[in-house]
């Protein structure tokens, strides 16, 4: 895994509501041929989702109840378990966000996960096993199963779940990482009218062109792509075969974030500048954060580079942290990894906290001995209060970078 490489997984619960209907139910809905059907229990309702057994009849999500049942008369139907469903739902996203702060729930059983930042956590362990224990841990406090597809962006992710999940016909073990580098490859199985957003109207548009596979598409270049279908799609068709895809996963709901970022008048390419830019921004985001009364775990630093590439670096902690010194600490290391890879002038520095939580608690994920040993003291916690009230007392630059560093000194 190169250092410059997204970690993504996208988490997609097993038969969601097939498998909650069959917990709430074992006696009768977990010995039966089962349809989980939206809108009644009878004929008229529409398939939300189907059990293994009754797809190899023929039964498919989103097809007309009756027409399922003549396919499977033998199968038992029964309205959504919503309720059930949502708490189920909220289960797992707990466990999942006990591995990275940075969750986006995509659908009620769908959680994209940004793992970037955790690889000093779990010691730099294979992704592929940081995804199996996961799964683990998710099937042990809920009762449920999820298969990881995981690559280096969203795209990829969703691809590789669906080759995850174990199927009574495939040997899958519900875990497929996908390599950085070899996404394009790793797409060439699959029919274009599989790739998320080729919806049916383009599939027909593309057929037309002689193009039904992703193969079918790699022998064209981008501007006979670009002639046939515009600028627009001709491009994001491009990409997406390639596995080329820039979408971030969002945290939402639970999983908040602040940041602060400051633009340049003219680009800057000094480093100690950087760095006097840097922690002003951390000091007023470090100030929100505890006037909300939040600690946060994972620290990203984003730079947008004089031709305007964006690049960003993150960590996730091991414990929640609140101080001026901590946060800065990391952004620094941040900083100076950007600038490593890439020394060019930068036109705009940002840096946001996120896996925020109400109070700074033990660290959760301390799952290596070595691992266990406090990023924060006390000592930290009543430097960044004195801090809080001298700055509220003479002005937001009252304390400088030096100046902190010396104030902690003296505790």
């Amino acid at each position: 895994m190169s250092a410059t490489a997204r970690r993504i997984l996208l988490a997609d619960a097993d038969a969601f509501y097939v498998a909650i209907a069959r917990l709430i139910d074992p006696e009768g809905a977990g010995k039966s041929p089962l349809l989980i059907v939206g809108g009644s229990r009878e004929s008229r309702g529409v398939v939300c989702s189907a059990s293994y057994e009754t797809r190899k009849f023929g039964v498919r999500s989103a097809m007309p109840t009756a027409q399922a049942l003549k396919l499977c008369p033998q199968a038992m139907c029964v309205p959504v378990p919503r309720g059930a469903c949502s708490r189920k739902s909220a289960e797992i996203r707990r466990v999942l966000q006990r591995f990275t702060p940075v969750v986006e729930g995509a659908s009620i059983d769908e959680w994209y996960l940004d793992m970037g930042g955790t690889e000093q956590l779990y010691e730099h362990e294979p992704l592929e096993r940081t995804a199996h224990r996961m799964r683990d841990a998710v099937r042990a406090e809920t009762q449920l199963s999820v298969s990881i597809g995981g690559g280096t962006n969203k795209l990829v992710a969703k691809m590789a779940v669906e080759v995850a999940k174990p199927k009574p016909d495939n040997n899958a073990t519900g875990v497929h990482i996908v390599a950085p580098g070899d996404e394009a490859t790793f797409l060439k199985r699959f029919l274009l009218a599989e790739i998320p957003m080729v919806g049916p109207k383009f599939v027909v548009r593309l057929e037309r062109a002689g193009l039904r596979t992703v193969n079918d598409v790699l022998e064209h270049q981008l501007p006979e792509l670009i002639r046939w279908f515009g600028d627009r799609e001709g491009q994001w068709l491009y990409d997406r075969v390639r596995g080329i895809d820039s979408g971030v996963v969002e945290g939402h709901g639970e999983q908040k974030s602040m940041s602060r970022e400051e633009t340049f008048s003219t680009d800057v390419a000094d480093d100690t500048t950087l760095e006097r830019e840097l922690f002003a921004l951390v000091a007023r985001v470090a100030s929100d954060l505890r006037t909300e009364l939040l600690s946060a775990r994972t620290i990203r630093v984003k730079i947008k580079d004089a031709d305007f590439k964006i690049r960003q670096a993150g960590r996730t902690l091991t414990e929640a942290v609140v101080s001026d010194r901590v946060i800065y600490g990391v952004a620094r290391e941040l900083l100076h990894e950007l600038r490593k890879r890439r020394r060019t002038p930068a036109r705009l520095i940002g840096v946001a906290l996120s896996g925020l939580a109400t109070n700074p608690e033990p660290p959760q994920l301390a799952l290596f001995a070595d691992a266990t040993a406090s990023l924060e003291t006390e000592r930290d916690r009543a430097v960044a209060r004195t801090v809080d009230s001298v700055r509220r007392k003479f002005g937001q630059d009252a304390i400088g970078a030096a100046q902190l560093s010396k104030h902690e000194d003296e505790q």
